[in-house]
C-alpha cells in the first residue's frame, strides 16, 4: 500500500496484486494494540489497516485481489495469471511478507478451529475454562502464554531450546506465574484429537518415550517464514529465504525491488515496510525521470 500511494505520488502507473480477497496481509492477524508506529495508534492490526485502505482509496492505482501468480519472469518483466492473463511492467515492487510457520504435525491442520487456535487474544474464549498447549520460546509465544494464562486453568508451554528467547520481562511474569508450566529441550510430536483437540504428545530430550499430555487447545508460535518461494530461482536470497537487496531496495535484478518483511528479517515492523515502499516508489521514479 505504501508503494502503490507513493507510485501515484510520483505519477507512476501501477496496478497492486493481492493473492487473498483482502489486502493487509499480517496486519490481519494482529490482534494486538499499536502503538509503535509514528504518527498512529490502531486497537489492532485491522484497525491499522484500515486507515491505510482509507488513505490510499483517494489515490490512483489499480488494486486486483483473489488474484493467483502462475508464473513469472522477473528479467524480462513478464507475468502470467492462472486467469490466463498476461501482464508487463516496467519495474517490479516484491512485497509478499511473511507467513506463521508450521510444525507440520498431525492435528496442525485438521483441528484447525476445533482446539487449535490462531491467537491467544483473538480467541481466549474458545479455549477459556481449557488446559492448553503453547509451542514457541521467543516473545511471541511467551506473550500468548501469559494471555491465555488469564482465562485457562493450565498452560504448558514447550519449547525445543536450553532457554526460552522471550524479553526478559516476559520469562519473569511466566516464571511468576503458577499456571504456566515451560518444558525447555522439547518437541511436540502429534496433536491427539479426532473432532477436536484432547491432547498432545511431546518428547522431551533424553526421556524415554514420548509424553502425553492432556490439553482442550493448541497454539503454535514458532517464529515466521519470508513468502519467497514464487521467486526463489530467480532471486539472492540468505540462509533463511529473505531476498537481499541494497541501500534502496533493488535485488540482484535490475528494476526488481522489494519491500518490507519478505527482505528485512532484521526490523520487521509497520515502520520499516512503509519506508521501503516509499523508497523502491522512489528508486524508480528517479531512475525513470534520469532517462527522460
Amino acid at each position: 500500500m505504501s508503494a502503490a500511494l507513493w507510485c501515484d505520488e510520483l505519477n507512476l502507473d501501477a496496478l497492486v496484486l493481492e493473492e487473498n480477497e483482502e489486502v493487509g496481509g499480517q496486519l490481519l492477524w494482529t490482534h494486538n494494540r499499536i502503538e509503535n508506529h509514528l504518527g498512529i495508534t490502531a486497537e489492532n492490526g485491522s484497525g491499522l489497516r484500515d486507515i491505510f485502505v482509507r488513505q490510499t482509496e483517494e489515490r490512483d492505482f489499480d488494486l486486483w485481489t483473489n488474484v493467483k501468480i502462475e508464473s513469472l519472469d522477473l528479467r524480462a518483466k513478464r507475468l502470467r495469471l492462472k486467469s490466463g492473463e498476461e501482464l508487463k511492467a516496467i519495474a517490479f515492487i516484491i512485497a509478499t511478507g511473511i507467513r506463521r510457520r508450521k510444525l507440520n504435525v498431525r492435528g496442525e491442520d485438521e483441528l484447525k478451529g476445533r482446539g487449535v487456535i490462531e491467537s491467544g487474544r483473538k480467541d481466549s474464549h474458545l479455549v477459556a475454562g481449557k488446559d492448553v498447549c503453547i509451542v514457541g520460546g521467543g516473545d511471541a509465544a511467551a506473550e500468548n502464554a501469559l494471555i491465555l494464562a488469564e482465562v485457562c486453568p493450565t498452560i504448558t508451554l514447550i519449547h525445543r531450546g536450553k532457554h526460552l528467547r522471550a524479553r526478559r520481562e516476559f520469562i519473569e511474569q511466566i516464571k511468576a506465574n503458577h499456571r504456566i508450566t515451560v518444558f525447555t529441550k522439547a518437541v511436540l510430536l502429534n496433536i491427539i484429537g479426532d473432532e477436536k483437540v484432547e491432547g498432545v504428545e511431546i518428547k522431551r530430550e533424553g526421556a524415554l518415550k514420548p509424553l502425553q499430555i492432556a490439553v482442550g487447545g493448541v497454539l503454535i508460535r514458532i517464529g515466521v517464514e519470508p513468502n519467497t518461494k514464487l521467486f526463489s530461482n530467480q532471486l539472492e536470497t540468505d540462509e533463511s529465504g529473505y531476498i537481499k537487496i541494497n541501500s534502496q531496495c533493488e535485488t540482484v535484478i535490475e528494476n526488481v525491488f522489494a519491500a518490507g518483511d519478505v527482505a528485512n528479517p532484521i526490523a520487521p515492523t509497520v515502520s520499516s515496510a512503509v519506508g521501503m515502499g516509499a523508497t523502491s516508489a522512489k528508486a524508480i521514479a528517479a531512475r525513470l525521470n534520469a532517462k527522460v
